[in-house]
């Protein structure tokens, strides 16, 4: 293929593609939805805060941008089939998923209760499994193929005291995203991983703003939280074709702090 600027811009172009984002009524949600209908697709946007999903669609719309928000509770099985065919219903066949609804409760091990745990579970693994599940059998219907981007954390390859629910449930995050990622092959649906470490979202702000959050951010050899909009490449490079030949793979973005824990 001839280099040119033309042809490497297509190759990262969403223009068309129907996309669905979880967990985007805030945070890191928030942002992906942003930038894949900046980049073209058309965004299906869930959550359960359906208020907080009007006030980013009424942003993406006014920037030119084609957004269904959509109610959904990924605990809840029947509402993921009924909510992916709402999108779909609207917005075309869906070529990529961004499996981000999550949820960091932070207590010690001899402290978390079982509800906790379910709680953890049931939204950051078995809600992941739930919807990618759905997407991938439409996706493999369809012949179109796909990308399915889902996120992870650092903290499913590295431990911290008082994560023991949510870093389980990252690492079947990424035991998922690779075991997807050998079966769906054939389908032509590319299964990923974002593995981020600490970012500045609403999720972290308490913590990041503890004395143990200020001292975990000094110990980062990059000396800071990263920030959403530092994420936005590689969601972009994931979920189109310039990364074709890219499956199986869970990319770190931690500024550097899994390295001194290896």
């Amino acid at each position: 293929m001839t280099l040119s600027a033309e042809t490497f811009a297509a190759r990262f172009d969403l223009t068309g593609r129907a996309a669905l984002v979880t967990g985007a009524s805030s945070g890191l949600g928030w942002r992906f939805a942003e930038v894949l209908a900046e980049a073209g697709a058309k965004v299906a946007i869930a959550a359960r805060r359906t208020e907080r999903l009007e006030a980013l669609a009424a942003g993406i719309v006014a920037r030119g941008g084609t957004v269904l928000p959509i109610a959904l509770d990924v605990t809840h099985p029947p509402g993921i089939k009924a909510a992916i065919a709402s999108a779909e219903a609207e917005l075309g066949p869906l070529r990529i998923l961004v499996n981000n609804s999550g949820i960091a409760p932070a207590k010690p091990f001899l402290d978390h209760s079982e509800e906790d745990w379910d709680r953890t579970i049931d939204t950051n693994l078995k809600g992941a499994f739930l919807v990618a599940q759905e997407v991938a059998r439409r996706m493999a219907a369809n012949g179109q193929g796909g990308s399915i981007v889902n996120i992870a954390s650092m903290m499913g390859i590295v431990v911290a005291k008082g994560s023991v629910a949510y870093s389980a449930s990252k690492a079947g995050v990424i035991s998922l995203t690779k075991t997807m990622a050998l079966e769906l092959a054939k389908h032509r649906i590319r299964v990923n991983a974002i593995c981020p470490g600490y970012f500045e979202t609403e999720m972290t702000a308490s913590y990041l703003a503890t004395p143990q959050g200020q001292a975990e951010i000094k110990s980062i050899p990059m000396r800071r939280a990263g920030k959403a909009e530092e994420l936005d490449g590689l969601l972009l490079l994931l979920a189109s074709d310039a990364s074709s030949f890219m499956t199986g793979s869970c990319v770190l973005v931690d500024g550097g702090e899994t390295l001194q824990q290896a």
